[in-house]
């Protein structure tokens, strides 16, 4: 058995430190306004400025002539695939060109890749400063823009680039049909392209080689032991995909997803599902939880484009049109300089992701409570659902969301890791040994916003070693002295440790069924508290959908013309527990190709 990755991608917090200062003299001047319009001046040549990106550091070189820039090339980079680059509109290769043409740095960010579009940009400028030129000045040089208000003709209307929307657009052209995407980027992938890059399949070849046996029945069986899933599944997707799987994952390989090995779902289930994938320089999303899903949306992406799809990127779809008799006839959309944007079209098919990014639909949820962090874009405010409000289409509130809680200084939390973990209260609330999302669930339903992760020196896991280490980490010489820290009732915690030490020593968890192997006493001279905050990266429920894609009514009703797919419309697909990594791509995948060919079959 290979030894598994480590999981865990550190979270990269990036902020800018503004000092303002003010003179107290009566001489001073303020400073002169950057002249646009002055003529630019460079000392000719070649030269290089660097600046640091969403993953390390950008080296851009500029070629300037007396009075231009004649040419800008990124010559290195770390940014994210999908992302930062490897599309036709990402930052890498659409910037460059941009700047010598328009000679200005005020060219508009590119939505979606903002912090490396921020960095091309400050690397430009700061080899522009060693050139001789302003750079200050090029930053107000405007840029022309004219917004012209524009209506289009198509078959099929898709609401949105990620995984669905690009999986439906792909079918949809290659059964003929005229397409276009409205994305509310400007760049393709939605959230996939920030996950792990992982599918989901039950008896692949990639399986057998690793030496595991499996079955879509077998995946099936485990789907339905989720918290909740008896309630919300729905039996007849959850089966389609499964016994699918297979078929969902070649379908992608043939386009040019390149899968290069299995991984554990955990170590304590089997059989390994979780099937990376990789890029051709080798970028691969082995073991970590972000930034590698462009492995398959880039691909993706080049195949849609490939069969004459189209797509209108920074324009954000916000009504469902109809005729005077209900009819679907289009969508209407606004573009970011203002201008309005509609689509005739006989289908429309709404892929435009969940709602993590909006407080408001969040609320119900107990790990909003206290604040969140989510690696989801910015646009994912939940517009499929307020759009389909609009035409009375059923939504269902689902429960939970897929959280998972960990401490954001060290990653303890979704490693695998196996010491005592209790909620804000101070109680214990789950078997610490076992998938991170049970863990979470966990302590979402006790009511917590929040927990923590509990630990002496005698707990020899390599992260919590890492995190008893750091001088941010919570740290006491008593129980009492750690609950006070914690601001949780020292009894109650000191009746939880005690507990769950009698049973490390007797060898047997009667409370949860943890394996008497991984479990550590809390016992020592030092008690280490880890707070573990919420992390939300999918949300369940949405617009309820049948196996066809078709949106329904509250009636249960199929709304003619509509269809959904992707975390807009995640229903019935699970319960309170996400069930394992891959599986929302490959449901968004799967349905997102169900949704394009129905839809091109009613043009």
């Amino acid at each position: 058995m290979k030894k598994q990755a480590s999981k865990f991608t550190a979270l990269l917090l990036c902020g800018v430190l503004a000092l303002s200062l003010t003179a107290c003299g009566t001489n001073d001047k303020p400073a002169p306004t950057p002249d646009a319009n002055a003529k630019p001046s460079y000392t000719a040549g070649t030269y290089t400025g660097t600046a640091n990106g969403m993953k390390g550091e950008i080296s851009v070189d500029v070629t300037v002539s007396a009075d231009a820039i004649t040419d800008v090339t990124v010559k290195s980079h770390q940014e994210t695939y999908g992302i930062g680059y490897g599309l036709e509109t990402s930052p890498v290769e659409v910037l460059p060109k941009q700047i010598v043409e328009t000679q200005s740095l005020g060219v508009d960010n590119i939505t979606g890749a903002t912090i490396t579009t921020a960095a091309i940009k400050n690397a430009v400028a700061s080899a522009v400063t060693e050139a001789g030129g302003d750079a200050e000045a090029l930053k107000n040089v405007p840029v022309e823009k004219n917004p012209e208000d524009l209506t289009l003709d198509a078959d099929v209307v898709i609401a949105g680039a990620g995984a669905a929307g690009l999986a439906a657009g792909i079918e949809a052209s290659r059964a003929g049909a005229k397409v276009i995407i409205l994305e509310k980027q400007g760049v393709t992938g939605g959230a996939t392209t920030r996950s792990g890059g992982k599918l989901l399949a039950a008896g692949t070849e990639w399986q057998k080689k690793q030496g595991y046996e499996d079955t879509p029945k077998m995946m099936l069986d485990y789907m339905k032991t989720m918290d909740g899933a008896a309630e919300q599944l729905n039996d007849e997707m959850i089966t389609a995909f499964c016994n699918d799987s297979v078929e969902n994952m070649t379908w992608l390989e043939d386009m040019g997803v390149m899968i290069f090995d299995v991984e554990a779902i955990h170590q304590s289930l089997t059989p390994w599902r979780v099937h990376n994938t990789t890029n051709a320089a080798g970028h691969s999303g082995g073991g970590m939880t972000d930034g590698f899903g462009g492995n398959i949306t880039v691909p993706m992406t080049e195949e849609y484009l490939k069969n004459n799809g189209e797509i209108y990127y920074n324009t954000t779809a916000e009504t469902i049109l109809t005729d005077a008799d209900g009819a679907i006839v289009g969508l209407s959309a606004t573009k970011a300089d203002g201008s309005k944007l509609t689509v005739n079209a006989k289908n429309v098919i709404l892929a435009t992701g969940g709602y993590a990014q909006n407080k408001e639909m969040m609320q119900r949820y107990a790990e909003s409570t206290e604040g969140f962090v989510t690696s989801v874009p910015a646009g994912n405010l939940g517009d499929g659902l307020t759009m389909g409000k609009q035409v009375n289409a059923q939504i269902f509130d689902a429960p939970a969301t897929q959280t998972v809680y960990l401490d954001f200084n060290s990653g303890v939390g979704i490693n695998e890791e196996a010491g005592l973990i209790v909620n804000a209260e101070g109680k214990r609330v789950a078997n610490e040994y076992t998938y991170q999302y049970h863990v979470g669930n966990a302590l979402a339903k006790s009511g917590s916003s929040y927990g923590w992760y509990l630990a002496t020196a005698n707990d020899t896991t390599p992260t919590v070693q890492y995190a008893m280490s750091l001088e941010k980490t919570i740290k006491a010489n008593s129980i009492e002295e750690l609950a006070k820290l914690m601001e949780v009732d020292a009894a109650e915690l000191q009746a939880t440790i005690d507990r769950y030490n009698e049973l490390c020593a007797s060898g047997k968890d009667e409370d949860f069924g943890k394996p008497a192997e991984h479990m550590m006493p809390v016992e020592g001279e030092t008690y280490f508290a880890l707070k573990l905050r919420p992390s939300v990266t999918v949300t369940f429920g949405g617009l309820v959908t049948n196996v066809q894609a078709q949106v329904l009514d509250t009636e249960n009703n199929p709304i003619p013309g509509l269809y959904a797919a992707g975390e807009v419309a995640f229903t019935g697909l699970f319960g309170d527990e996400y069930p394992c990594c891959g599986m929302a791509i490959g449901g968004a995948v799967y349905f997102g190709r169900i949704a394009g060919q129905q839809a091109a079959a009613n043009k």
